[in-house]
């Protein structure tokens, strides 16, 4: 499953506080909808790693951790503060 696979290799940020929300089923009938979901995201989390660095620089770091499960899915939210 894709939520998990997320929190597995977010871990590695040392997340104080990690929420990853499989929000599919709110876009059912949008782009990028496929049956039995796991196509939108949402990430709340906070993080040490985030402390001094843009958020430009944030959203680049959760993407490079989530490597492959980037392009598996259609949209993802990032919500990312410092910890």
């Amino acid at each position: 499953m894709i939520t998990q696979q997320m929190t597995d290799r977010l871990a590695v940020l040392q997340p104080t506080r990690l929420e990853v929300l499989d929000e599919s089923e709110d876009h059912r009938g949008h782009g990028g909808w496929r049956e039995g979901g796991q196509t939108h995201f949402r990430i709340r989390m906070a993080s040490p790693a985030f402390a001094g660095i843009s958020r430009v620089a944030r959203h680049r770091l959760v993407h490079s951790t989530l490597g492959d499960i980037v392009p598996r899915i259609h949209a993802l939210a990032l919500e990312l503060d410092e910890a």
